[in-house]
């Protein structure tokens, strides 16, 4: 671990100033993955700026009837919240998918949704690695690539996105509010990651200085119909092979709306508004799920040791949709497909 300077923010401009004073500084709250990046000297920022004690630990409702969540609350507090659980309950149980008990506590909503890449060459810094250094090349490319990517790639590189939060918050529609040196903006949170095309080691569209500072999910929360399914190697602290949220609401049998995003296979969540749009109408059967899955993975390309990965994220929707529809939501407590 490199030698590096520390300060902590007091407050939001002030963190923001600090990122913009030198290169190579970094916003730290939890931890749980910079730490983790600056042990292996994949990360070696040359100045930490401390914001865990920032005003933004709050969860609160808009007078829309949004609930707005700041950035620095942890993913086991949210988690927990009354009115995520009962509001948002897609969110509750991905968020309970994700790492331990332990790192849930310390992780925070913002570093959740900055965490980087899990892939392995990523981490080797004695292999080359597009993310790591640009122009160096992807080792996962005719490397072991069981874990990465099928949709969205590009030459450069096919790492996935590990965030379980942010695939939920893509199905829910949730807007990312930032701040930095030109103010204050809010984009979806389908925006604020990046695909990798030729510059894979940008992985958001945050600006130079730019800070999350909040969460912001729509009234709409698919309360009753809705699942969370995460395909693992196993059933507890590991990340998705496949994840999947799935929201509906039903007439009858009729689908009158329908939210699809899935983790675990991109750069970021992959979620289509136009599948979404082609259920919508439909009889919830398993024939229409499957024909959204099978639209949702369109442009699938798979490597030479993550092909399975096609035909278990085929099988994931069409699973999650199905318990979506009969509201027996995947359980998080019980490590078992349900």
């Amino acid at each position: 671990m490199n030698n590096f300077q520390y300060a902590r923010a007091t407050d939001v401009a002030d963190a923001i100033r600090l990122l913009a004073a030198g290169p190579g500084a970094k916003l730290i709250a939890g931890g749980t993955n910079l730490i983790d990046l600056m042990k292996e000297n994949v990360e070696r920022p040359s100045r930490l700026i401390d914001i865990s004690r920032l005003p933004l630990r709050k969860v609160e409702e808009t007078p829309d009837g949004s609930l707005r969540i700041g950035a620095l609350v942890p993913n086991s507090d949210l988690a927990y919240h009354p009115l995520i659980e009962q509001r948002y309950p897609l969110l509750a149980s991905a968020i309970l998918a994700g790492a331990s008990a332990q790192l849930r506590n310390m992780a925070s909503v913002g570093g959740n949704l900055m965490q980087r890449t899990r892939c392995a060459y990523f981490y080797d810094t004695a292999t080359p690695c597009n993310k790591r250094h640009p122009g160096s090349g992807c080792s996962a490319m005719d490397g072991l690539n069981r874990n990465h990517a099928i949709l969205g790639t590009s030459a450069a590189c096919i790492a996935t996105n590990p965030s379980d939060m942010s695939v939920a918050l893509a199905a829910l529609d949730a807007l990312v509010h930032i701040a930095g040196p030109s103010g204050e903006r809010t984009i979806a949170l389908t925006d604020l990651h990046r695909l990798p095309g030729d510059k894979p080691h940008v992985d958001t569209n945050l600006g130079t200085g730019e800070i999350i500072t909040g969460i912001e999910l729509p009234p709409r929360g698919f309360a009753q119909n809705y699942s969370y399914l995460k395909i693992r190697d196993r059933m507890s602290y590991a990340f998705a092979l496949v994840s999947v949220a799935a929201a509906l609401e039903l007439e009858g049998n009729a689908i009158s709306g329908a939210r699809v995003a899935i983790g675990g296979v991109a750069h970021k969540p992959w979620r289509s508004v136009e599948v979404e749009a082609a259920l919508r109408g439909q009889a919830a059967t398993p024939d229409h799920f499957l024909h959204a899955a099978d639209l949702l993975l369109q442009g699938a390309t798979a490597r030479s040791h993550n092909g399975f990965k096609v035909e278990l994220a085929r099988r994931a929707i069409v699973r999650a949709l199905t318990q979506a529809a009969n509201a027996t939501p995947q359980s998080q407590a019980h490590k078992k497909i349900a």
